[in-house]
């Protein structure tokens, strides 16, 4: 349907003033008669535009301040009347009927975010506007109505088209929208009145969505939302090339931007089933794409990588995309980076399924996070403190002051790995390097052995010496490594395995009934600890 209505008389009557002269122009040179109310009619009249007075067509002039100035039975009924079935009633009463509204409201999210006083935030709950609104948008069938000035360009171009019409797929768009900016409105409003009377609500509003091919798994169905009112969201980030997300995509690049966003170096993760497998941070690119690789070379297949810096050649050939042996062109689902050279985006294309995003790790900020269960909410802050502090509590000290950025990349990887998790991180080349990762175990002693059986594995591979030495090699960059745990040790059984392995430096948050006894198998079996004082849960 693209039925057309001719805009006679409008309605305007705004609190952001910005943009309203221009569209009042281009309304009377369509001879469009303009009713208008207080600052607003005086705005469009400063540029000598004919505006009737509200109060004309009310019969009654505006009072108490301002609070009265458009609820009146004669401007309801102008918005709300049928044009077909009610129009002798309408004669009858004398209603004229009005065909655009331009409305946006008391500015109460603006004074809220100022610190206003609580008298303050009263005066700017809009009670007019949002009838008028809701009002214009019942009737869409016949009424237009606007609620955002960056909405007036679109109007604009469309009354020229149109000599002055609208059509009706427009007024449905726009009444949507309405319904939608009054929703939004009152929750703001609802939640800051709880808020005054110490009761907790949340609301929060989507929109954008569209449906993903299916959920986790064949059987679910699923649907991507952005958030209302954000920006650089993940929904935000641009798909340059390849297949649509998939949901398990979605929940894993979110994963992959979170483990380089906090790295202050050139830093790629590789992910695997929401975790950091492989994980590197350095000065050269190529090198730290190999060694986050090299964390986990057999579950990279089919993983999510991420880096903090632009994307160069040099670093996706690694990928060896199109080598003509096929066996050795290594398979990833999604490539994420901030930019991309001309050079490495074409290479990248190689491979005609690879999904290649845009997206800004540091643009990942929220401060809050929020996780539905069951008809259920749970809201949290983000996990921003990465320690309280770095207090050496054993008698053995491992010069544990000039290892600061090691056991700081260490702790950035442990907040983005499932609980219970253990990492051992090492500095080997001017490179850190997540070696060996346990992660999501019920039990954390379970976690520790999957760590240090994952780092005996990557040294192996890339040891090249001779089979006897192994065994050397292997203790010395065990002994050179850290290993951190997301919590405390409430037994000292992780302890004694790590040392059985060569662990001699260990980080931990500390605050254990038994730290005492700890750390004195710490000292007794010649290991550092650390304490944080920070736990790093992540469910």
């Amino acid at each position: 349907m693209s039925q057309l209505i001719r805009i006679k008389t409008a309605l305007i009557s705004v609190s952001d003033k910005t943009g309203v002269s221009e569209l009042a122009q281009v309304l009377n040179d369509f001879d469009c008669k303009i009713i208008s109310t207080g600052g607003t009619r005086k705005k469009i009249e400063e540029a000598n535009i004919p505006v009737v007075e509200i109060s004309k067509v009310t019969g009654n002039p505006e009072a108490f301040g301002g609070r009265m100035k458009t609820i009146s039975f004669n401007i309801e009924s102008a918005l709300l009347f049928d044009r077909e079935k009610d129009k002798e009633e309408a004669e009858s009463l004398n209603i004229e009927p009005i065909d655009l509204v331009i409305c946006n409201l008391y500015p109460f999210q603006k004074v809220l975010e100022q610190g206003a006083d609580f008298e303050t935030l009263i005066e700017n709950v809009d009670i007019g506007g949002p009838t008028m609104i809701r009002a214009a948008a019942k009737n869409f069938k016949y009424v237009a109505v606007i609620t955002e000035p960056s909405d007036y360009e679109n109007l604009i171009k469309e009354l020229k088209e149109n000599e002055g019409c609208l059509s009706y797929e427009t007024r449905k768009k726009l009444m949507a929208k309405a319904f939608n900016h009054t929703a939004d409105y009152d929750a703001l409003i609802a939640t800051t009145m709880d808020k005054e009377n110490e009761i907790h609500s949340y609301r929060v509003a989507y929109e954008a969505g569209y449906p993903l091919r299916y959920g986790e798994n064949s059987h679910q169905k699923a649907t991507f939302y952005k958030q209302k009112n954000q920006e650089n969201t993940l929904f935000d980030i641009e798909i340059l090339h390849g297949k649509a997300l998939s949901y398990n995509n979605i929940l894993d690049v979110n994963a992959a931007i979170e483990s380089v966003k906090e790295n202050t170096k050139t830093a790629c993760s590789v992910i695997k089933h929401s975790n950091p497998c492989g994980l590197c941070e350095g000065d050269n690119q190529a090198k730290v794409l190999e060694q986050a690789w090299a964390g986990d070379p057999i579950s990279a297949f089919g993983s999510i990588i991420a880096f903090n810096t632009k994307l160069e050649k040099e670093t996706v050939e690694f990928f060896q995309l199109n080598n003509s042996d096929k066996s050795q062109r290594k398979f990833i689902e999604v490539v994420i980076a901030p930019d991309y050279s001309e050079e490495a985006l074409a290479y990248l294309q190689y491979h005609k399924n690879l999904r290649i995003l845009r997206f800004n790790p540091k643009h990942l900020n929220a401060k809050t996070e929020l996780r539905p269960l069951n008809g259920a909410l749970l809201i949290q802050d983000t996990d921003q403190v990465l320690y309280e502090k770095m207090e050496v509590v054993t008698s053995i000290n491992a010069a544990i002051e000039n290892e600061k950025n090691i056991i700081e990349f260490g702790l950035k990887a442990l907040k983005n790995i499932k609980s219970n998790s253990i990492a051992i991180v090492r500095k080997k080349d001017g490179y850190h390097q997540l070696l060996g990762m346990g992660a999501g175990q019920p039990n954390r002693l379970i976690a520790t052995k999957l760590a240090i059986e994952k780092s005996r594995t990557n040294l192996q591979n890339e040891f090249e010496g001779e089979e006897e030495a192994f065994e050397s090699y292997y203790k010395q960059e065990m002994n050179n490594a850290f290993l951190l745990s997301d919590a405390f040790f409430p037994f000292a059984d992780n302890v004694e395995l790590a040392a059985q392995y060569g662990i001699t430096k260990i980080v931990q948050p500390g605050g254990s009934i038994r730290d005492k006894s700890v750390i004195e198998v710490c000292n007794d079996l010649g290991i550092t600890m650390v304490f944080t004082g920070t736990r790093h849960f992540k469910h």
